[in-house]
């Protein structure tokens, strides 16, 4: 686990202290120089193109994949088995990613060589998801991809605490998180307009992330890191790799919790909607990705409205806390509407609503992040162990939805649903224990 009280494997640069910590205010206007319009497109265009590299196959096309691939009774099974492995390895990959990167001496910067690599190992990952005929190789193909990706998401989110001064920070956020939302309607849209071919489904989303971060890697003013700054790369530091000490940070630690909770409600949307789809509603193969483009560009607009509405008024009110809170019970209350939806309508009813809390919460949990991270000079590898938060839902939501789906003969995502609500909840909760941040 990321988080633990015991013994620490290792422990950050930062001074301990062992006085309650001071609420941190979010600077005036002109504490800091603003970044560029450029540089804040170039780094929304980035996250949009790795998120649809990453996203259209968890939405869309692995399922419609396996589905090919395996008799409908195991689709599930196998989609969970999947979905599960490329999950645990981009939560161990971020963080130990994270790490090199801050690490990295090379000449082109600490970033660049791993957005722009990362994102290449994640299209030949991609390209043999499209051509494998077997689980085995579906797994194999969806690891690398993973790995690939994540490496590059690792840069990637650390340039926000890098580039962006603090009193910014959630409104760059909540118009970062919104490329996340376009990318789920541009991965929906590029699956229906590919259906007949699976290869192009996959491939196209991947070289479109991989000029992303291309141009990302040409407008970033990228350093290498500082010789001695940090230790070798040992076993002793892979392993701190996935630690950040509780104790001396315990704010952190409230946060990667909240994270944790609020993203296991998400992937029970993300991971299962196709199914959803098919299996409560009766949509065939033909017709469900037109569903699920529908549904998403629904759900896009709800999340621009929320992205845009909590990034202005956190900056400006300088409080963090209270719209993760109010957002993760939105998501919570959507969870609870889309478990009851018996038609279409219901649930992208649902769906708005689900979007307008991500909204929200992707807008200030960026900039909440920001505020509560031990060490400058760490901030990928910090990063990269918050962003376990992010996928080891991906990961164990597959392991525990059959559970739920069989409550009552199967076909229970009533079930997968309120427990997802139930986590967004405790999620909320989580994050007003932070001390440090409004």
């Amino acid at each position: 686990m990321a988080l633990s009280h015991d013994a620490p494997l290792g422990e950050s640069t930062s001074p301990a202290s062992t006085a309650a910590p001071a609420v941190t205010p979010v600077p005036p206007a002109d504490a800091s120089p603003k970044a560029s319009p450029r540089l804040i497109l170039a780094l929304a265009f980035a996250q949009f193109g790795a998120y649809l590299a990453v996203l259209t196959p968890v939405m869309v096309t692995l399922a419609l994949r396996v589905s090919q691939i395996v008799p409908e009774a195991d689709r599930g099974a196998a989609l969970g088995q999947v979905l599960s492995v490329g999950a645990l390895l981009a939560m161990l990959g971020n963080p130990v990613f994270g790490a090199l990167s801050d690490r990295t001496t090379s000449r082109f910067g600490r970033r660049r060589p791993w957005l722009v690599g990362g994102m290449a190992a994640g299209l030949v990952g991609l390209l043999v998801v499209a051509l494998g005929g077997s689980v085995p190789v579906l797994m194999a193909g969806w690891a690398v991809a993973q790995l690939g990706i994540n490496a590059t998401l690792a840069a990637l989110t650390s340039c926000v605490p890098d580039l962006i001064p603090p009193q910014q920070q959630a409104r760059v956020s909540g118009f970062i998180g919104i490329t996340t939302s376009l990318a789920m309607i541009g991965g929906s849209a590029l699956a229906q307009v590919f259906s007949g071919s699976m290869a192009l489904a996959f491939l196209v989303p991947g070289v479109i992330g991989l000029a992303a971060v291309g141009c990302l890697a040409v407008v970033i003013k990228d350093r290498p890191a500082r010789a001695g700054a940090f230790e070798p790369y040992s076993l002793r530091e892979f392993l701190r790799s996935f630690w950040v000490n509780p104790r001396r940070h315990p704010d952190f630690a409230w946060n990667f919790a909240g994270r944790f909770l609020v993203f296991t409600g998400a992937s029970c949307v993300t991971s299962y909607q196709v199914y959803f789809l098919m299996d409560r509603l009766g949509y065939d193969d033909t017709a469900v990705t037109g569903k699920v483009l529908v549904g998403t560009l629904a759900m896009v607009v709800s999340i621009a409205a929320g992205s845009l509405l909590g990034g202005q008024l956190s900056d400006r009110s300088g409080r963090r806390k209270p719209y993760v809170l109010g957002s993760s019970l939105v998501m919570a209350v959507s969870l609870a509407l889309i478990a009851s939806a018996q038609n279409f309508g219901m649930y992208v009813a649902a769906l708005v609503v689900f979007g307008f809390g991500e909204g929200l919460y992707l807008s200030v949990d960026m900039a909440l992040a920001a505020a509560v991270l031990p060490n400058p000079e760490e901030s990928a590898k910090d990063m990269g162990v918050l962003n376990i938060g992010n996928a080891l839902p991906q990961s164990l939501v597959p392991i525990v939805a059959p559970a739920f789906l069989a409550i009552g003969g199967g076909g229970n995502y009533g079930a997968l649903f309120l427990f997802g609500a139930i986590a967004a909840v405790l999620g909320a909760l989580a994050v007003q224990f932070i001390r440090s941040v409004k």
